[in-house]
């Protein structure tokens, strides 16, 4: 499950560049100084890796509590059918709008990261990335869709992590070179997430079900418990 998390990074990226490619491209980095700007830029994908990891120690956490009372591999089947569905009803999906309250929230990370990306001092670099991973993305919901199926908020926590790890490949290239992924290569990219997704939503259905296949959907672990009691 934690592979799925490293795939949704690296093809998440492709569709996660449209948004957060120009707030890659825009920050102030030191491009006379390629050792200053290397670093300034590694700063900004901790920012991301630790604003993703915080959001999946939430969600795990909560994937803990339906571990402990034993719904972990139903939450599973429900977070696989999930996924499937959000593909293939986009537009019912496209429908659902925040409330009010998170709208308001999310305008103000925004306008702070506005103000960051106008600093030019090496602490701001983590504060861009930081408030970037808590922007909203499609991609971001998918992932964590997938720390809640987890059983614990340190498992959550790194299923997020891995994610954001894959995501930086990509998002570097778009600082030095800006947005590249255009043309038909992209729309090849697009194309593909959907799938990707869909297959990754069907090994989250096995391994609820628990069919006993080693690694894809392995077998509940029940204790079984008996009032037999021998003597000898």
């Amino acid at each position: 499950m934690f592979l799925s998390a490293i795939i949704f990074g690296l093809l998440g990226s492709f569709h996660c560049v449209g948004m957060c490619g120009p707030i890659a491209f825009m920050l102030p980095i030191d491009r006379k100084n390629k050792t200053k700007g290397f670093f300034q830029i590694l700063i900004y994908h901790l920012g991301r890796l630790f604003s993703y990891s915080l959001i999946g120690l939430l969600f795990g956490f909560l994937g803990k509590g339906f571990y402990f009372f034993g719904f972990q591999q139903q939450l599973s089947i429900i977070v696989g059918v999930s996924m499937i569905l959000v593909i293939i009803f986009p537009k019912f999906f496209s429908k659902v709008n925040f409330s009010k309250g998170i709208s308001k929230v999310i305008l103000k990370v925004k306008n702070a990261l506005g103000k960051e990306l106008k600093k030019k001092r090496n602490d701001t670099f983590f504060t861009i990335g930081f408030l970037n991973g808590f922007l909203p993305c499609g991609l971001v919901y998918m992932a964590v869709f997938g720390a809640l199926a987890t059983t614990n908020a340190f498992s959550g926590s790194l299923y997020m992590f891995l994610f954001g790890l894959g995501t930086i490949p990509l998002m570097t290239s778009v600082v030095y070179l800006g947005n590249f992924t255009k043309g038909a290569f992209r729309k090849r990219i697009k194309k593909a997430i959907p799938v990707v997704v869909v297959f990754i939503g069907v090994l989250f259905v096995l391994r609820g079900l628990g069919l006993g296949i080693p690694y894809i959907s392995p077998a509940p672990m029940v204790d079984l418990v008996t009032s037999n009691s021998s003597c000898h």
